[in-house]
């Protein structure tokens, strides 16, 4: 658990380092990109190697609704992360698309993952991404959203959306972890 705790702990210091430190962020130069990326790179391993290392106990497992719910919310949450608001007529105006497809995407695994190292990932992710929501609005409390797209872009990104489902659940299937059913 340690691992995933210390990998948790490197991706949220990783991207608050820009918004705690500017100063510091900003003496690194172009060179900080190569260091938080760096960083970025070993918590994912950390987190991955964590993650498949961890035992704990178990709340709950997969349940037909839930991994129903679970890929609607992946959906939303793989359109979220996509280009598609900030260019589409339906969600343009959201501030932080991004992050909200990255909380999305915590809860749908928490629903299917209910053990220990579960809540560990996807819970301690989902609170960095609500905090980083945070950070943010405090930092730059002025913001102008995008202009507003078509609702052809978000029709565009909402299918791609469900292919990418589609291919990930393939990749899961073959890693073993089935997300269909």
């Amino acid at each position: 658990m340690l691992l995933l705790a210390l990998g948790v702990l490197l991706w949220a210091a990783a991207h608050f380092f820009k918004r705690l430190a500017p100063e510091a962020r900003a003496r690194m130069g172009n060179g900080g990109r190569g260091a938080v990326a760096l960083a970025l790179v070993v918590s994912i391993v950390l987190m991955v190697l964590g993650y498949r290392a961890a035992e704990g106990t178990v709340f709950w497992g997969r349940h037909p609704a839930t991994v129903g719910i679970n890929n609607l919310l992946m959906i939303a949450a793989l359109y979220f992360t996509s280009p598609g608001p900030k260019k589409g007529a339906l969600f343009y105006r959201m501030r932080h698309p991004m992050l909200t497809g990255f909380f999305l995407w915590t809860v749908a695994h928490l629903l299917v993952n209910g053990d220990t190292p579960s809540f560990l990932l996807f819970g301690g992710l989902g609170a960095w991404a609500l905090a980083e929501m945070v950070v943010i609005n405090r930092a730059e409390p002025a913001w102008t959203p995008p202009a507003k797209g078509s609702v052809g872009k978000d029709a565009m990104f909402l299918v791609a959306s469900v292919i990418l489902l589609g291919v990930i659940g393939m990749i899961h299937t073959w890693l073993g972890y089935p997300t269909f059913g």
